[in-house]
């Protein structure tokens, strides 16, 4: 298989905090992965490194056969699609939601001087379409739901036909129904085979959309497990990281954790 990123001995340091330590982690062709971990794990960090938006300290990061450090950044950022709320945060919420998602195109947050012609408008209503929010293209962003947000947002990712997408916590803050709809479109993109790799960002073992397929679980910056997700998803896995004894169940693709009996 081609590997599509591959962090080797990785660690990052602001100041006196480390936040990576030696990661070692790598994206082969055709994955889905989850990164999942307790606050303060180093997921966000992991996220930066794999989108080209930060450097590591020490080691190497290769994205899409492209080291940080050799490469002109800009051209390899406009081939990663990212959702993430720190780029939701520089969207202006007078914008319509149909140019929040076209202005991904030119690798913008907002509308300027840029023209669009029919692919790109067919493209953005398709793409909003798909997870269920075609009927608020004309809407302005700010006045979405969080859920309809977060919706437009993966469109968003998606705009540029990326070879990696990645989501930071896309179902943060979504009531069960506005998950659900979100899981069940990322679980159908997951099984496309020509859908971007996918790297998904998430505090909570039922945010993991079924077709999903390898697990990436951290603690204080470093590698818990990394894998299959059968392999990743076990009680004693998930109690490492998160610090409780856990009972994981799976059912359909869908996992569920919660405390072990005894510490209830």
């Amino acid at each position: 298989m081609t590997s599509v990123l591959t962090l080797a001995d990785v660690s990052v340091r602001r100041g006196a905090k480390t936040i990576l330590t030696h990661v070692n982690w790598t994206v082969d062709d055709g994955d889905r992965w989850v990164i999942l971990g307790p606050n303060g794990a180093g997921k966000t960090t992991i996220v930066q490194l794999a989108a080209a938006r930060m450097y590591p300290t020490t080691g190497t990061v290769d994205v899409l056969g492209e080291r940080l450090g050799r490469v002109d950044i800009s051209e390899l950022r406009t081939r990663v699609g990212l959702a993430s709320a720190a780029l939701a945060d520089r969207i202006d919420p007078s914008e319509r939601a149909i140019d929040v998602v076209r202005t991904a195109a030119w690798g913008m947050t907002g509308r300027w001087r840029e023209e669009y012609d029919d692919f790109d408008n067919d493209r953005a209503v398709t793409l909003l379409n798909v997870f269920g929010v075609g009927g608020f293209a004309n809407r302005r962003f700010g006045t979405l739901s969080e859920g309809e947000k977060k919706r437009v947002q993966v469109a968003r990712a998606l705009m540029s036909d990326p070879e990696l997408l990645i989501l930071d916590e896309p179902a943060s803050g979504l009531d069960l129904a506005g998950r659900e709809i979100l899981l069940g479109a990322l679980s159908e993109l997951a099984r496309d085979p020509f859908s971007p790799i996918t790297i998904l960002v998430t505090h909570h073992v039922e945010e993991i959309p079924p077709a999903f397929t390898h697990g990436l679980l951290l603690k204080d910056g470093g590698v818990v497990a990394a894998g299959p997700l059968p392999e990743v998803m076990t009680a004693e896995n998930l109690s490492a990281a998160f610090g409780l004894p856990l009972e994981v169940t799976a059912d359909s693709g869908r996992y569920t954790a919660r405390a072990a009996a005894s510490n209830r």
